[in-house]
């Protein structure tokens, strides 16, 4: 897929680990866990807009895109 995330790089930017975020944003740890791995196929956009409250980001901080080769 060509959308990354870098959920974990701003968390350690922010030196803030997944649990303290998962209360303040009141997502579970497993959610939270799946869409640092780049596990999820889907965000809401209440969601993310609630991890860049809480980190103070943007969301193309969390989130890159990057191009796949042609195969």
């Amino acid at each position: 897929m060509p959308i990354i995330t870098r959920l974990d790089r701003v968390l350690a930017d922010r030196k803030m680990a997944l649990t303290e975020l998962s209360e303040r944003v009141g997502i579970s740890v497993v959610n939270l866990s799946n869409l640092k791995t780049g596990k999820v196929k889907a965000i809401r956009f209440s969601t993310l807009e609630s991890i860049c409250r809480v980190l103070n980001c943007q969301p193309g901080d969390i989130l890159e895109y990057q191009p796949q080769e042609d195969q």
